[in-house]
């Protein structure tokens, strides 16, 4: 990722592709004007990280960014099922545009805590349940793979039929998400963390949507800490729709399926 990144960061700073011109540039730049090449008109974030000690606020976010910033409520950030269960009762009506649950990470996706089983009959009791994120994939070296398969949180899905499950992340699991997808009307999912982290972001796309139709798939970086992932991840999820939808199909209908991906998908997922 390191040398496939040089030449985007070197466009966006006006220099040479190298690390000696790129570090220099990026030394004198403004860390905040890579949120706002991206033309991003809205962010989503994750109220759990970074810590509050080393993050700014959903609103400063969103001041650095040129945009509006909403929040995503992070389950295991509640310290019991008793504050689970108020949270979410009242995420709607306190602003939050969705719930997010890192339980791959807390013993995986085989058996979820009770907080997370809390959450969802919480969520699905108000009659109008947000939509629930669930890391899926890879991610930090603490979490074990093999568990945070997204075909794991099928009886979740078939539990909770008028919630939406986001899965997020999903690879080496691309393809299994994107059944998922097919199969279950309320599962979408994205591709962030791997795009663009993956070596080949078309090919992560192009098996993502061998299956799930392009209604289902939302456009995310995952950037956090680091502004530079912002700008890769946003140009090389573009450059891949680019390759990727055009051989899908027909070509009055490659713009517009990329506009959802990119934009409309998660504007009428989470009533944006």
């Amino acid at each position: 990722m390191y040398l496939r990144a040089l030449p985007v960061l070197a466009a966006h700073l006006g220099c040479e592709p190298t690390e000696e011109a790129v570090f220099a540039a990026r030394s004198a730049a403004d860390p905040a004007a890579f949120l706002r090449a991206t033309g991003t008109e809205l962010l989503l974030l994750d109220d759990g990280f970074p810590p509050p000690e080393d993050s700014v606020s959903r609103e400063e976010m969103g001041a650095l960014a040129g945009c509006e910033a909403r929040a995503v409520l992070r389950i295991e950030r509640l310290e019991s099922v008793d504050a689970v269960r108020t949270a979410v009762v009242a995420a709607r009506a306190n602003g939050y545009v969705a719930l997010k649950t890192i339980a791959a990470y807390r013993g995986g996706l085989v058996a979820v805590g009770d907080r997370v089983v809390a959450a969802l009959e919480c969520n699905e009791a108000t009659g109008d349940p947000l939509p629930v994120q669930v890391h899926t994939g890879f991610g930090d070296p603490d979490l074990l793979l093999p568990t945070a398969r997204p075909g794991l949180l099928k009886p979740l899905i078939e539990r909770f039929r008028t919630t939406t499950f986001v899965l997020l992340h999903c690879y080496p699991f691309v393809r299994e998400a994107g059944w998922l997808a097919h199969a279950y009307a309320n599962v979408f999912f994205d591709l962030s963390l791997t795009i663009p982290f993956v070596a080949r972001p078309a090919t992560a796309l192009a098996e993502a949507l061998e299956l799930a139709p392009v209604s289902k798939l939302l456009y995310a970086s995952d950037a956090a800490r680091t502004p530079e992932l912002y700008l890769l991840g946003a140009t090389w999820w573009r450059d891949a729709l680019a390759a990727v939808l055009p051989e899908l199909l027909p070509d009055a209908a490659v713009e517009r399926a990329a506009r959802m991906v990119l934009r409309d998908n998660a504007r009428t997922l989470y009533r944006l």
